[in-house]
């Protein structure tokens, strides 16, 4: 059964993790989400669901801003080919829709196929801004928080400079 928002907010509480969360229309792309974040504080993240050429999945989640070569980022992370995963595989794997992908889906990711790879640099801000399994809010947590919350879903995340 995939986990809803409010699953993955009393995840959060049980954890003692805090975590705000505003309500805004639905988001689809961090341009829209730019325009409509106001002045939201903290670090804003674009978040990628990739596939590669030997059938493993990925999260990327990096500073909205950054550019991801995804040539590069293979040989980084150790992938075969890159490319973008399917909407079909988003819901299966990470149980969300296009426009809603996040860290916090790997609530959903129970067998742990998904590999999650998060920019360094976005660590070092605070705090940081993700979607709660849904595009029409946005929650603030501590990079701590995000880390403490990966793990405890068996998702030891690869850390690197991208």
């Amino acid at each position: 059964m995939t986990a809803s928002r409010t699953d993955l907010l009393q995840r959060l509480e049980r954890l003692g993790i805090q975590a705000d969360t505003v309500e805004h229309p639905a988001v689809f792309t961090v341009e829209e989400a730019k325009a409509l974040r106001g002045e939201l504080p903290g670090a804003h993240s674009k978040n990628l669901f990739l596939k590669d050429k030997k059938s493993r999945f990925w999260l990327v989640v990096a500073l909205e801003d950054r550019e991801i070569d995804l040539k590069a980022l293979r040989k980084t992370i150790g992938a075969a080919q890159l490319s973008f995963g399917k909407p079909e595989a988003l819901m299966d794997k990470l149980g969300i829709e296009p426009g809603s992908v996040t860290p916090f889906s790997v609530i959903n990711d129970l067998d742990q196929l998904v590999t999650v790879v998060l920019d360094e640099e976005m660590l070092s801000h605070g705090p940081l801004n993700f979607h709660p399994l849904v595009n029409t809010a946005t929650t603030r947590i501590s990079a701590d928080g995000l880390l403490t919350f990966l793990r405890d879903c068996g998702h030891d995340p690869i850390i690197t400079t991208l």
